[in-house]
């Protein structure tokens, strides 16, 4: 016989306004059970696991927990008020706390490698993640309910929570965008979509083929449903008058199907994602040689070089602190390195996507975000209406005016996505992109920077999304090693070796390394050549020659005119434009392969 549930909800409604948020859940959480909790971003997730918690905010149904049965929450955003240290915020879960002292503070503090004495507002995103998570897993509970866990987190300290987790006796809820995550921990899947939730007693991994079929059966039936009100229809139509009174039966059950149409809510479209691509870059975009830094005695990045060509799509992992972002802001030209040397390409136009989304203000609207107040936005250079933008992004037409305050986490990062992606350009730098999105709208990333014409920089410690998408991985490790892997993820664990057991959350995890054998002492190396070593010099100065060339007619051909006053030489300039592009990737192709053998002969 099975164990009566922890906790259970009985026919639970919610309604925002005239949206429909929950309509009749029924759900079910038994002692040790493992569940991940999916669903489009707004679909009513962070709303389900507040009402699992106990906020009586649901408009009907009912909530049963068994008595003396414990849940803890963990929130998006941890709430500090009242308390004036992280131990004090960690011990207010515990119903028989000796306070901030208490032992189990301690040992947990120590766990998770954070100072007790700290005032918690001003932790940083990581750090009050961990503060959070430690004050649910304090207290022991029978029931997690964890929304977005490895939010902030670094990979070390995801694998530590993995492991924690795969152990943990109790039962939880599991909300996260994070697939390996959840494939690694969860074991059954309740997936809220449309109001309802639907549960599948397989894990995540079975999830994607599961739901589909869903929605395939579930649109063949609408089908049928819409052929039956077509032909039901016609009848009416034909029918009314000479049979009234014997008919009102099938009148009346015309108006059944139509309603039960209605009720029938497609699945929510999927968001239009595409990044805007500029006039090409060079094909070579940067060039980083022996670059080091340093903050103070803290060794960032020492000796390290790497080449990046147009369209390769380059990870970089490691704990937090380790150097991520100053690495990052070095290869972009926007940090001098204390010693070797940036070199960026031809061309380059950026575009950056910040984590901590700084370029939204939470008093604005979505439709000011994007248009400031116009009614069209310049996306990709061409003028659109702003609502038009907006529903590409999956958001409602009510939505468009509403503060950016009032947005899910998932919501605003899908906005953010939106007016950074409208921009033209050739390079794209991603922070942490994957905060708050769901799977469809990640996969949808995938691919448009897969499509994307440019070169990708990303910061991740999604492994899903890391294996799915970069061509090599940088990983800093903390102590200024800096080591790029061919690959995503995956591959860099292949080529490393098995990592350690995770044995606590610090935010590093430094690996033995084998000290780099020295390089072999042979005789002195071949010159290039009088040929090549005037060819390494000259080539950059006809490339600028070509690409001012480029400029000039591609100014010429832009005005409107020229067409119907000389349409031979608008032919002509048309023509040679593709002629020096060619000559101009020629010439880059040419200067690249001498370049790399200059430094393997090391002149």
């Amino acid at each position: 016989m099975a164990d009566p549930p922890l906790l259970a909800l009985s026919d639970i409604r919610f309604h925002l306004g005239d949206q429909t948020i929950l309509a009749g859940v029924d759900l079910g959480i038994a002692p040790g059970e493992r569940l991940s909790l999916v669903g489009r971003n707004g679909a009513g997730k962070s709303t389900l696991l507040r009402i699992l918690a106990g906020a009586p905010i649901a408009d009907s149904g009912e909530r049963f927990a068994q008595p003396g049965a414990t849940v803890a929450t963990l929130p998006q955003e941890p709430d500090f008020t009242g308390h004036a240290t992280v131990a004090d915020y960690i011990a207010s879960a515990l119903t028989d706390s000796l306070g901030p002292d208490d032992y189990r503070v301690a040992a947990i503090l120590d766990d998770m490698k954070l100072a007790g004495d700290r005032d918690p507002t001003t932790l940083s995103g990581g750090e009050a993640r961990r503060a959070a998570l430690a004050r649910v897993l304090i207290a022991e509970p029978d029931v997690m309910l964890l929304d977005e866990p490895t939010n902030h987190l670094d990979l070390p300290t995801i694998e530590w929570l993995e492991d924690k987790l795969s152990k943990w006796r109790g039962a939880y809820v599991l909300v996260s965008h994070d697939r390996r995550f959840l494939t690694n921990l969860t074991r059954a899947v309740l997936w809220l979509d449309r109001g309802i939730v639907r549960r599948l007693d397989k894990g995540y991994g079975e999830f994607e083929a599961w739901s589909n079929d869903i929605l395939e059966r579930e649109a063949t039936e609408r089908h049928k449903l819409d052929r039956l009100i077509e032909r039901e229809t016609e009848w009416a139509g034909k029918s009314i008058r000479a049979r009234r009174t014997r008919n009102e039966g099938r009148l009346r059950a015309l108006a059944a199907l139509r309603q039960q149409r209605s009720q029938q809510i497609g699945p929510v479209g999927r968001a239009t994602i595409e990044a805007g691509s500029a006039e090409a870059s060079g094909a070579l975009v940067v060039t980083a040689r022996n670059i080091t830094k340093r903050w103070g005695d803290k060794v960032i990045v020492q000796d390290f070089s790497t080449r990046i060509f147009r369209k390769n799509r380059i990870g970089l992992i490691g704990p937090n602190g380790a150097g991520k972002t100053t690495l990052l802001k070095m290869l972009m030209g926007e940090l001098e390195p204390d010693s070797g040397t940036v070199k960026l390409g031809a061309n380059l136009m950026p575009v950056v996507i910040d984590q901590r989304r700084i370029g939204l203000d939470p008093d604005k609207t979505p439709w000011d975000t994007l248009a400031d107040r116009n009614d069209h936005v310049l996306v990709r250079g061409h003028l659109t209406h702003v609502m038009t933008y907006l529903r590409e992004y999956l958001f409602r037409d009510e939505q468009a005016r509403q503060p950016v305050r009032t947005l899910s986490g998932g919501e605003r990062n899908r906005l953010l996505l939106a007016k950074a992606l409208a921009a033209p350009s050739n390079m794209i730098v991603l922070d942490e992109p994957t905060n708050d999105l769901d799977a469809d709208t990640l996969d949808l990333l995938q691919e448009a920077l897969d499509d994307y014409d440019g070169t990708v920089l990303l910061v991740s410690h999604d492994r899903d999304f890391l294996d799915r998408l970069v061509t090599s991985t940088i990983v800093l490790e903390g102590d200024g090693t800096a080591v790029e892997y061919a690959g995503g993820y995956s591959d860099y664990v292949a080529q490393c070796g098995p990592r350690p057991e995770p044995a606590s959350a610090a935010p590093s995890r430094v690996k033995d390394k084998a000290p780099a054998a020295p390089k072999p002492v042979g005789p002195a190396k071949a010159r290039l050549g009088y040929k090549r070593e005037r060819a390494l010099v000259e080539l950059p100065k006809k490339i600028e020659a070509l690409q001012a060339e480029v400029a000039t007619l591609q100014q010429a051909l832009a005005d409107p005119d020229l067409y119907r006053r000389d349409p031979k030489g608008f032919q002509a300039r048309t023509t040679r434009i593709g002629a020096a592009q060619a000559e101009i990737e020629a010439a880059e192709t040419e200067w690249l392969e001498l370049e790399m053998l200059r430094e393997e002969l090391g002149v």
